[in-house]
């Protein structure tokens, strides 16, 4: 073969090899394009999907807010027209609570069959509703200072909260303080004569002094297993609540029968 003929049959193949170069380079090219079409396609389509869900809840809130409005809006005709069906729900809870408060009677003791004596156990309370022992205590005379009086609800939560008798612990504190309750007893907030070091100890506010002697007389003097125990009456309580006096007993059940007389 002469030099001429392989010159010719170079160039052919560096052309062959130069075309399919292009092909190649422009079948990548293809693909790219379509890839990228492919990309801005589903770009734009959830685009278009996020903003048609964002349409679709905006259309169900303010169908919700609608019904809603609808709902309220039925329900006050129904009350203005005195519609029974709306409503059955709430007098249902209504009547329940009447229920409630009838029970709660019903299980209370009336003010003139309250009874006490010398010998009863202080920790039985007296069954008195919270607005009947606050009546009662309303009325009683001998409170001139209106101690008692103002003081009665938070008396009666104590003694409801430390197991003891209302009429005792009035009894008591008027026995150790007086009616009016003496001035070093209102200085102190200490209302059944609690000392320490021959001192009366002081409380910081009026809550804090009738809590303080609630808890005493019921961890200390009226329960099995309190320091000073020797039972939860009178007597027992005065063995070291009052051990000097002979007249201890007498004194503050006198105070509690004023009370209820």
């Amino acid at each position: 073969m002469n030099i001429e003929n392989r010159k010719k049959i170079v160039s052919i193949k560096l052309s062959t090899l130069i075309i399919l170069g292009i092909i190649v380079i422009t079948i990548v090219g293809i693909k790219i394009f379509q890839k990228k079409q492919n990309n801005n396609e589903m770009s734009i389509q959830s685009k278009l999907n996020i903003k048609q869900e964002n349409s679709l809840k905006e259309e169900i809130k303010e169908r919700t807010l609608e019904e809603r409005r609808i709902l309220v809006s039925s329900r006050s005709s129904a009350e203005r027209d005195g519609n029974p069906n709306i409503y059955i729900e709430k007098e249902i809870v209504e009547n329940k609570s009447e229920e409630m408060i009838e029970e709660l009677k019903i299980n209370t003791t009336p003010i003139e069959e309250v009874k006490i004596s010398k010998d009863m156990d202080l920790t039985i309370r007296t069954g008195l509703s919270r607005e009947d022992f606050i009546l009662l205590i309303s009325k009683l005379k001998e409170d001139t200072s209106n101690f008692f009086k103002e003081n009665a609800g938070l008396i009666y939560d104590m003694c409801e909260k430390y197991q003891i008798n209302e009429i005792f612990l009035c009894g008591l504190i008027s026995a150790e303080s007086g009616w009016n309750i003496e001035q070093a007893h209102r200085k102190t907030f200490n209302y059944i004569s609690l000392m320490s070091n021959g001192k009366l100890i002081k409380f910081t506010s009026v809550e804090n002094g009738i809590e303080k002697a609630a808890k005493t007389l019921h961890e200390n003097y009226l329960i099995p297993g309190g320091r000073f125990y020797y039972g939860s009456t009178l007597k027992g309580v005065k063995t070291k609540f009052c051990p000097a006096s002979a007249t201890w007993v007498n004194l503050v059940y006198q105070r509690m029968e004023q009370i209820l007389k």
